[in-house]
């Protein structure tokens, strides 16, 4: 993509961010949590497939790559850059434990958004000087929807993070649900990722468009 397609796509990174999950305690399947997410108006589809074998994984990827497609939603494929360039996904979300984002083939990069995980200043300041197109930053607070060696951050060093980050999207990840997500906005986030507030809910559609108001409302 052109600089001028990719700024225009890091814009677009603000909002909501719903993982599509593969965990056995959400009853609906990520393709199904996915098409809800983009009825309800999520910005970004992620699919975070931590249990699947590959042939599974790409099922979803291409099924979730049309659903979003269509709606106009950015699907971003979490640790798997060759999964995400198979699919004609737009772009891949990488840990601290992935594949260095400098690693990815130079024209897999160029065709995709990267994202960076991170859970403190210094591996914000290392991700910084990374080729990344955003950051995300957590937990914020408490969580049970994935497992994380790293202690609830809290709203104040989301906001340094933020400060820290820019002018790259910063979007926060852990523990965040209706109640919550318009406090990491108003911290500095330009957007908020979210598991179980959307794969746990009675009514996943419903659920995705409360996220989404309450982001609207807080955003500046």
């Amino acid at each position: 993509m052109t600089p001028e397609e990719r700024q225009g796509a890091r814009l677009r990174l603000g909002g909501l961010h719903v993982l599509a999950d593969d965990d056995a305690r959400w009853r609906c399947d990520p393709v199904t949590q996915a098409r809800a997410a983009c009825e309800g108006g999520a910005a970004v589809v992620q699919l975070r497939a931590k249990r699947a074998i590959d042939r599974d994984a790409l099922a979803w990827c291409r099924a979730i790559r049309e659903i979003t497609r269509e709606s106009g939603t950015l699907f971003i494929v979490n640790d798997r850059f060759d999964l995400a360039v198979a699919t004609g996904a737009d772009g891949v979300h990488l840990g601290q434990e992935d594949l260095p984002p400098d690693r990815i083939p130079a024209e897999a990069r160029e065709e995709l958004l990267v994202g960076r995980s991170t859970h403190d200043a210094l591996q914000a300041r290392r991700a910084c000087q990374e080729p990344i197109d955003y950051l995300a930053f957590g937990p914020v607070f408490g969580t049970t929807s994935k497992q994380s060696p790293y202690d609830a951050r809290g709203l104040t060093a989301l906001g340094e993070i933020a400060a820290l980050a820019a002018p790259l999207p910063l979007v926060a990840i852990g523990g965040i649900d209706r109640h919550r997500v318009a406090e990491v906005i108003r911290a500095g986030a330009s957007g908020a990722a979210v598991i179980s507030a959307v794969a746990a809910a009675e009514d996943l559609v419903a659920a995705t468009r409360a996220l989404v108001s309450a982001i609207e409302e807080a955003t500046p």
